[in-house]
């Protein structure tokens, strides 16, 4: 027996069929470049013709908002504040003073500070022209290479600036490098694959140099109060309890966030601890 239709199926078997776009499926180019992978996932999108731009303009959005705290953390020197601020915090003896959310908040600051130019040449070279140009002409591969340009530069710039050139070295031979039949490596032959972790290691050599100089003015107070206090046979009073009022007085009437903070935008300036 034939079960009696719904007007609301009857009416969609009688309505026109509505093609749904569908995305196409990701090639190796788009892996490797993510302006193409965006303009790829703003095409699924309803209404994501190529009469307006807000669709791509949404998912552009979306993926630097997902992709930021990677770049921010591996890309930039935040890695180098966070950790000599943190470790500052350390030889200063104050524990949980300042807040983990001041630490963070400042090195992020002191990394926008520091990476002014660069950034400002990401948005010159790669992000404004793709945005201004109309959008059946638009070259994703170019503002991909236009933004990637400033940043493979700041990276390769404090690499050999510091002298870390090892890093590369090691990141280039375990991704199988032949050296009878290519050579020695060249930085136009580093992808960002190895570039990136290369980099981080580079600045974590760098921050933990800068942070052992700004330890061992506190290390000598704590060694000289320790002397005294067992000199004076007060063995059972924790040395902190008296040393840590001279190190903040020592810090306070050197100025010390204003010098830290100084010689770090200096030492990213000037690509070295």
């Amino acid at each position: 027996m034939a079960s009696p239709t719904s007007p609301f199926l009857a009416q969609v078997s009688a309505s026109p069929s509505v093609e749904v776009p569908v995305a196409a499926p990701a090639d190796a180019e788009a892996f490797s470049n993510p302006v193409a992978f965006v303009e790829s996932a703003a095409a699924a999108l309803p209404d994501g013709a190529a009469s307006t731009s807000a669709p791509i303009s949404i998912v552009l959005l979306l993926t630097l908002l997902t992709i930021a705290p990677s770049i921010l953390i591996l890309c930039t020197s935040f890695t180098r504040f966070v950790v000599v601020l943190g470790l500052l915090r350390q030889a200063l003896g104050t524990q949980g003073l300042p807040p983990s959310q001041v630490i963070v908040g400042l090195s992020l600051f002191l990394t926008f500070v520091s990476m002014a130019p660069t950034l400002s040449a990401m948005w010159d070279e790669g992000l404004e022209p793709y945005l201004d140009a109309p959008i059946d002409q638009r070259d994703s591969m170019a503002a991909w290479e236009g933004m990637k340009r400033p940043l493979r530069a700041f990276m390769i710039d404090q690499i050999a600036r510091a002298g870390n050139d090892s890093t590369v070295v090691m990141m280039v031979e375990f991704q199988g490098w032949d050296y009878e039949s290519q050579g020695e490596p060249e930085w136009e032959d580093v992808d960002l694959v190895a570039l990136v972790p290369a980099f981080v290691l580079s600045e974590l050599k760098t921050a933990f140099l800068i942070a052992f100089r700004i330890f061992l003015p506190f290390l000598v107070i704590d060694m000289i109060v320790s002397s005294l206090l067992i000199s004076m046979g007060m063995m059972m009073l924790p040395p902190v309890f008296i040393s840590l009022p001279f190190k903040l007085l020592l810090f306070v009437v050197a100025d010390g966030w204003m010098l830290v903070a100084g010689s770090l935008l200096q030492s990213v300036a000037g690509g070295g601890p």
